[in-house]
């Protein structure tokens, strides 16, 4: 490793630490011409698919974008940074055990739209509205009646108003 100040050749470890969810490891190193210190981390690289669009393009993988369609569909939702994190790694993973050079984008979305309907009812039907391009309320009012069948819906909030019990006046939940 070249020293970033000097330029020299060489530099030694002088500390490792690995990250708390194991995938990263940070070096501390010293250069040996100019003693200058600084920090490297070392992550396992992965070659992800390319992404087949709707549209026959072809894209990388990219997990940002990735985040930002979870963060859409979840913002001003009570899911925790944890748990979207979590759901993004859960996507990055399936992705890369499919083992193909190329993914569809609607297999992402269905990749997707399975963590969400995990973490969020409401979350999951924001992105199938966009995902699966419901033209009417007859098209929610489908995917409601599924999801509420398909799934009990226990810790979440639930998805209709005639499922919340009225908050009397003056008073907070």
């Amino acid at each position: 490793m070249h020293c970033p100040f000097c330029q020299h050749v060489d530099t030694r470890v002088i500390d490792s630490r690995v990250s708390d969810d194991g995938a990263t490891i940070r070096r501390r190193r010293e250069c040996e011409a100019c003693g200058e210190r600084f920090s490297t981390l070392e992550t396992v690289e992965i070659k992800m698919p390319a992404i087949i669009k709707g549209d026959g393009r072809r894209e990388p993988f990219d997990a940002k974008k990735l985040r930002r369609g979870f963060d859409r569909a979840l913002h001003k939702r009570p899911v925790s940074e944890e748990q979207i994190e979590a759901a993004v790694r859960a996507v990055v993973h399936q992705a890369r055990m499919t083992t193909e050079r190329e993914l569809p984008s609607r297999r992402v979305g269905e990749f997707v739209m399975a963590e969400l309907r995990k973490l969020d009812h409401v979350a999951f039907v924001r992105f199938a509205s966009v995902y699966r391009s419901f033209e009417d309320v007859a098209d929610f009012r489908e995917e409601l009646d599924r999801l509420e069948r398909d799934l009990p819906g226990e810790g979440q909030l639930p998805l209709l108003a005639a499922d919340v019990v009225p908050i009397e006046k003056g008073k907070k939940r």
